[in-house]
């Protein structure tokens, strides 16, 4: 008799041709990731071979129940590390019938942004720390963490190893080797301050692609913790007090910041960041005033700041960085719960399109 492992391992290419795509795409709250499945001819590697499909816009939050047909629009494939094999995972975004983005797609406005000569011709590359806290499914408490009560104060927490110190390296360690196989170009994962408390770092990705990775990225991450019955947040300040928030630090450059005399091409970036503020702010995150408070590794989120190798500010710039004249700059302002999508291309927009 087959065990219910021995069916969800079968390897499908022994038998057919006929491969599983599962569709993703982004809901009606801007961060509940969605899914469904369709059976395929064969195998697929060019998401424009791939079928457009629709789903029931009216459930999640998307569309009236009279009119609730959304369009999914196949924009990014990533082998599927759950099924294996031919079988993949399909990054989407959203349309009406008659072709129009819907409001929650923001892939849209951001693939015209990067898809900008002047844009593209920077190859504006990412490097995006996405920090995240794992809970107790029971009662929303982080993991590790007595019930009700709370762990010793930050210190030893940070990339720490130990039972008493590191808490849920198995789901870290497993979303870290299937996102590897999935093609995600996950370069890095470490335990953070606050216990419960781990991030994972995507990049170098260029363009349009950091923002699907980073999403599919989270996707696997919330399947992996569904198999291991725990609760993944991305709220930037899970638990009140003097705990680290969660953020997604968003490193960037362009070519003529890797190039000689890209030091000046940073610092005026880091000026028009600087009179752009507000608008950045407004668009980082929801929650992110209960993270951005001047304390714990924060700049004010009233006020710009920027230094070199600053945890305190809202724009570090790093030491080898200022020492080679070139390189990259960190914007520490993003929440976790950002739209990775509107972050990079808003960072390219303001750096590389607007004029002063």
């Amino acid at each position: 008799m087959a065990l219910l492992s021995d069916l969800i391992n079968l390897n499908l290419s022994d038998t057919t041709e006929k491969i599983i795509a599962e569709y993703v795409w982004i809901g009606g709250t801007g961060m509940d990731l969605r899914s469904k499945a369709r059976t395929l001819s064969g195998p697929v590697s060019d998401p424009a071979k791939l079928p457009k499909w629709n789903y029931d816009g009216s459930s999640t939050l998307q569309a009236p129940g009279e009119d609730s047909e959304v369009i999914l629009y196949p924009q990014a494939i990533f082998k599927d590390p759950f099924r294996r094999g031919n079988n993949i995972l399909v990054m989407c975004d959203a349309y009406t019938p008659a072709g129009e983005p819907i409001p929650t797609n923001k892939r849209y406005n951001a693939a015209k942004i990067f898809s900008d000569p002047a844009v593209a011709s920077e190859e504006p590359w990412y490097g995006i720390e996405q920090e995240y806290t794992l809970l107790q499914k029971e009662v929303k408490w982080p993991l590790g963490w007595p019930i009700g009560g709370f762990p010793g104060p930050q210190g030893p927490y940070y990339c720490g190893i130990g039972a008493d110190k590191a808490f849920g390296r198995d789901i870290v360690d497993s979303h870290y080797k299937a996102c590897l196989y999935a093609g995600i170009n996950i370069s890095g994962i470490n335990g953070e301050v606050m216990p419960g408390q781990w991030e994972f770092q995507v990049g170098p990705a260029v363009g349009i692609s950091a923002g699907d990775e980073v999403w599919m990225a989270r996707y696997i991450l919330e399947r992996i913790t569904e198999i291991a019955g725990v609760v993944v947040s991305f709220d930037p300040k899970p638990i009140d007090g003097d705990w680290n928030g969660a953020g997604a630090h968003t490193n960037y450059s362009t070519k003529s910041m890797r190039s000689d005399g890209g030091y000046n091409v940073i610092t005026s970036a880091i000026e028009k960041l600087k009179l752009k503020h507000k608008e950045h702010i407004a668009a980082y995150g929801e929650g992110n005033e209960r993270r951005l408070t001047g304390k714990h590794e924060t700049a004010s989120i009233h006020n710009f700041s920027w230094g070199v190798a600053n945890r305190g500010a809202s724009v570090r710039v790093g030491r080898e960085t200022e020492q080679n004249g070139k390189g990259y700059f960190e914007d520490r302002r993003p929440a976790s719960n950002m739209d990775p999508y509107v972050v990079t291309s808003m960072i390219a927009e303001t750096t590389i399109l607007w004029k002063p």
